[in-house]
């Protein structure tokens, strides 16, 4: 995204939609880790190269357990 980051992408869409699971996916960050990302509102971040299994676990625990 050449005019927005991921957070800020988060950040509007939870302003619109304070319910919407968000996993943010990044392969380098130097502005985001998974405690800023918490705060923020999103539920999970994961690293590229993203796993297939791993990625499975993170969408069962956000959509259909979000309370782990």
């Amino acid at each position: 995204m050449p005019y927005l980051t991921g957070a800020e992408l988060a950040q509007r869409l939870l302003t619109r939609r304070s319910e919407l699971p968000i996993i943010l996916c990044t392969g380098f960050s130097e502005i985001i880790n998974e405690e800023i990302a918490k705060a923020l509102g999103i539920c999970r971040m994961l690293l590229k190269p993203v796993l297939r299994d791993e990625l499975a676990r993170v969408l069962w625990r956000v959509l259909d357990h979000p309370e782990e």
